[in-house]
């Protein structure tokens, strides 16, 4: 990194710091990365990208996105698929549609799209419990990837006499078909990683920090995305609180063990553990349910996380106003809470007094409205979220299909109105 870069670096880091630390940094700290947009605004589709093995197209779109605009985080490529096009396609999933893909519902500037049905059925609830192995190879991974439907008549059974039977059921020509083709997604992929993490480095030698330090998820809402969908897995709740109480207390002691041994060598120190929050929302989850199936287990994510010198970043998808209460009661300066929908006034006067927040803005209106409704409308937000320091810019979602001109119209009034 050049002296000029690493100057730049030391600011956007400081500002983000004093923010999440409720401290009043020299302007507001803006968290927002390219997405879609960085892609689409230099002519490209994301299709295109997608399938770009040198990932040129994204690394360029990137840097350009990052230098015109200013943010204070680096604009990555992850969760773009930039040159993954093809080891995705060849994985054949059933869930989770990239643009470019053949035969798939989104066209070629879509965000990736994730198709929910339930892998587990009604009748497999006992199978799933006794013998989560067995039905995951032979029920769930077929579900989710046409290229493993093989493993449907998978006959894994041992003795102590030999393994002729597995060595059969792993030989037949469907079965030899399929191990070769997973061997050709893992060549892909041993390939793939290293250009991924150099275009990485590359763009992290512009000055901008980077925060990933890991992901972990509430135990509900891997049950309901994984396993039974959303209909279903409230559904559930009702008619059969046992079992999703028991998988939520499993999943959750496995991850807990996970983020436990996070961070042993400090070098993530202050770098965030993001949470997508999906199902625990004011729409979603009434108060009685929300403790039982999701702020109990959240609170001890938060904890744990804390604890290994980090920061737990939530991204409160849905309305969250009338939960703000339940969100406040957090150790301070443990979170970075940014939020989809929320009143950003209340949001301050509860969670905002005891961890930085961030998001409320509507990203509809970079889409619909005009620069000036932009401006209006966002220096009216600012007067309320920034107030005081504790607060990061952020949007209620991505920038996925703005307008050039209200991206370059939001980011100006941010860098002007938004100092302190």
């Amino acid at each position: 990194m050049t002296a000029e870069n690493q100057k730049k670096y030391n600011e956007k880091l400081k500002r983000m710091k004093d923010a999440l630390a409720l401290k009043t940094p020299d302007r507001v700290p803006i968290d927002i990365t390219g997405g879609t947009f960085m892609i689409t605004r230099t002519g490209h589709t994301v299709a295109e990208s997608n399938y770009d093995e040198t990932l040129g197209i994204a690394v360029e779109a990137a840097k350009k996105f990052m230098l015109d605009f200013e943010p204070d985080v680096i604009s990555g490529l992850g969760l773009t698929y930039a040159g993954e096009g093809r080891g995705h396609e060849m994985q054949g999933g059933k869930t989770y549609f990239i643009a470019g893909m053949k035969n798939v519902p989104i066209d070629d500037n879509s965000m990736a799209q994730f198709v929910e049905f339930p892998t587990l059925l009604d009748d497999e609830f006992d199978e799933f419990k006794e013998d989560f192995t067995r039905w995951g190879i032979k029920k769930c991974m077929p579900r989710v990837s046409t290229l493993l439907e093989p493993f449907a008549d998978l006959e894994a059974e041992l003795n102590h006499r030999g393994i002729l039977n597995i060595v059969d059921s792993l030989s037949t020509p469907k079965m030899r078909e399929t191990i070769k083709k997973i061997w050709e997604v893992a060549d892909f992929y041993k390939e793939y990683r290293p250009k991924f993490a150099k275009a990485n480095a590359e763009l992290a030698e512009l000055g901008f920090p980077n925060f990933n330090g890991g992901r972990a998820a509430v135990p509900f809402d891997k049950y309901s995305d994984d396993y039974r969908g959303m209909v279903l897995a409230f559904v559930d709740i009702f008619e059969d609180e046992e079992f999703v109480l028991d998988f939520c207390n499993k999943f959750h002691k496995q991850q807990q063990a996970k983020l436990s041994a996070l961070n042993p060598d400090g070098r993530l120190d202050g770098k965030f553990v993001s949470m997508m929050l999906h199902k625990g929302s004011d729409d979603m989850m009434g108060r009685n349910l929300y403790y039982k199936f999701y702020w109990d287990y959240l609170s001890e994510i938060i904890e744990t996380v804390r604890k290994r010198n980090m920061i737990t970043y939530l991204f409160c998808e849905g309305e969250y106003t009338n939960k703000l209460d339940i969100l406040a009661s957090v150790p301070p300066l443990s979170c970075y809470m940014a939020f989809d929908k929320v009143d950003i006034k209340k949001a301050k006067e509860t969670v905002g007094k005891v961890c930085c927040i961030g998001g409320g803005f509507p990203s509809p209106l970079l889409i619909y409205a005009t620069p000036d409704k932009i401006e209006e409308e966002l220096k009216r937000f600012l007067d309320i979220a920034m107030k005081d320091g504790g607060y990061i810019f952020r949007l209620s979602a991505g920038i996925n299909g703005a307008k050039e001109e209200n991206v370059e119209r939001m980011f100006k009034v941010l860098h002007d109105y938004g100092k302190y």
